[in-house]
Order: structure tokens, then C-alpha cells, then sequence
């Protein structure tokens, strides 16, 4: 297996980090401004980028999310231009070939700033919101739920959007502030659509979505009309579990980064974290669990297999 991909540094405008991706302003195939998005091999948990990579993470995050962007073309617009790293103007063969499958040409849009999540299942941070407050973004939901119990109504609970830090979940009420009542509700429809879609198709194929996140750009051009961006239904944005361990009450096994959110729990109960930077390094065995989990994701949702 090749090395892990933790950082980019190529001669392109505009570069900036999040916490997984690498971003550069980069000319489209058609010679318009575009958006250069590579997806690393770095982890973020609880908002810390860990220091120990998974090798071959960013690919699985790159060919997961292209593949939904294709399979959802007819219902929305969306941003993916090219994942051909060939389409990369001003780079060397070795940067090629070291980014091809991880990367993404995207038409440039102004980011929504909201984070668009949908629950269909309570657990994570809803979960605590829940057991705290009996609500989930100041939506009450019914008394004596256990955590990852199926909700009969899947929820939009919108939250705020951290470069660095802790994302915030907030209200409907407080997104429409940000974003505008008509556009809030927009990104609710939008969002619960997506989600719907997602979770039946991958039902079909013996995967709980339990929930996701998206986000939502618009072009320059059409400012009222807001098109699909980032990432779709991939083990970063999404908590996928296998439907026939389901179990409501515990925690779950899952296809997703909650598998290393376990193992960093350990650290923390023990003392030996306390959630902030620098992250511990990972195991060599929670970083090959995980990326196994990753593939079996991909394999069961696509039907295909990814050779790294």
C-alpha cells in the first residue's frame, strides 16, 4: 500500500487547508475559474486533524463522492467538472499520478454557510442534545428514545460551519437568519430529499444511513438557486451501519470514522487525551480497521471494488 497522502503544495493560486482537503484555484478543462479539491489521507476527529494518516482514505472519499454526484445528476446540480488529474494544468507527472483518484474539478461557487445534516436515527451529538434536552436543534422529539433508535421522521438539523474548531448544531430558525427563510427552507427540502434517496438505495444493500451531511454552493450567475458541493454520502460526511447488527441501545458497529471516535474515546476516559491538539497518533491496526471499513463501504454502496 502506498504511503499515506498527509499535505499538497503545488504551484497552482488560492491555497488553503481544511481538515481533510487540500484547496487551489485551478482553470477548468474549459478554461473557466475553477476549484482544485484534493482529499488527503489526514483524519479529523472531534474537530483535531490526528497526525497519523489513513493510506488511501482520500481516494475512497473522491470515488465515493463521484460516484453520487452521478447517480444523483437528475434530480439536482451539482459542482464535480473532472476527477482526471491529467485535467491539472502546471504540474508534474509524479504530482499527477500521486493525486490521480483523489481529486476533484469543481465549477467555483459562494459557499451556503450553513452545514446541511439529516437524522433519520439518534446518536452522535444529537444523541447528547437529546438526553440533555430532550430535542435535537430545538425540534422535541419523543420521551424514552435510546441511543441509534430510528426516528419515524427523518430530521434537517442545520449547523454552523468551523474551518477550525467545533461545527455548532443550531435551529431552523436560526439558519433562516443566515440564510434567508425561502433559502432555509430550500436546503431543508433539498436535504431530506437527498437523505431519503440515499438511505433506500443503500438499504437495498444492507447499509443503515444513519445520518449525513451536506453542503450547498451557488454559482455566480443564479444566486436563488443553490447547486450540490463537497462531499456526498462518504464514511467523513455520513454514519453508515450494517443493518443486520443493528442493535438500538449501544453503539454501533459502523463504515465510518466513528470507528476511530471509539478508539479516541478510550484515550480520553483514561486520561491519556483530553480532545485537543495535538491529536494521538493511531494504532496500526485502528488505521487498517478503518480503511478496510472504508472499502466495504464503497464496495457494498457501488457494487465495485477500489485497488489501492
Amino acid at each position: 500500500m502506498n504511503s499515506a497522502v498527509m499535505e499538497t503544495n503545488l504551484p497552482l493560486a488560492g491555497a488553503r487547508r481544511g481538515k481533510v482537503r487540500d484547496l487551489y484555484e485551478c482553470p477548468l478543462p474549459d478554461g473557466t475559474d475553477g476549484l482544485l479539491i484534493i482529499a488527503t489521507d489526514r483524519v479529523s476527529a472531534f474537530d483535531v486533524v490526528l497526525e497519523t494518516g489513513v493510506p488511501g482514505k482520500g481516494v475512497v472519499l473522491t470515488q465515493l463522492s463521484r460516484f453520487w454526484f452521478s447517480h444523483f445528476e437528475d434530480l439536482l446540480t451539482h459542482h464535480l467538472v473532472s476527477c482526471d488529474s491529467n485535467d491539472i494544468p502546471g504540474i508534474s507527472d509524479e504530482e499527477r499520478a500521486r493525486l490521480q483518484g483523489r481529486i476533484m474539478l469543481c465549477r467555483k461557487t459562494r459557499v451556503l454557510p450553513v452545514e446541511c445534516v439529516a437524522r433519520g436515527y439518534i446518536t452522535g451529538s444529537g444523541y447528547k442534545d437529546y438526553m440533555r434536552t430532550g430535542a435535537v436543534c430545538g425540534i422535541e422529539l419523543p420521551k424514552g428514545l435510546v441511543n441509534s433508535d430510528r426516528l419515524d421522521t427523518p430530521l434537517f438539523t442545520p449547523s454552523t460551519k468551523a474551518e477550525t474548531g467545533h461545527d455548532e448544531n443550531i435551529s431552523f430558525a436560526e439558519a433562516a437568519e443566515v440564510l434567508g427563510e425561502k433559502m432555509a427552507e430550500r436546503l431543508s427540502s433539498l436535504t431530506l430529499g437527498l437523505y431519503a434517496a440515499g438511505r433506500d438505495y443503500a438499504g437495498e444493500r444492507g447499509i443503515i444511513l444513519a445520518d449525513t451531511k451536506f453542503e450547498f454552493g451557488v454559482l455566480e450567475d443564479a444566486p436563488d438557486e443553490p447547486i450540490l458541493i463537497d462531499e456526498v454520502f462518504t464514511p467523513d460526511s455520513s454514519r453508515f451501519w450494517p443493518a443486520d447488527d443493528w442493535e438500538p441501545g449501544r453503539e454501533q458497529q459502523s463504515y465510518d470514522k466513528q470507528y476511530v471516535r471509539n478508539h479516541l474515546e478510550t484515550l480520553v476516559t483514561v486520561g491519556d487525551w483530553d480532545k485537543t491538539p495535538p491529536g494521538p497518533p493511531l494504532p496500526g491496526d485502528v488505521v487498517q480497521n478503518t480503511l478496510d471499513r472504508y472499502l466495504e463501504a464503497y464496495r457494498r454502496l457501488t457494487g465495485e471494488s477500489l485497488d489501492l
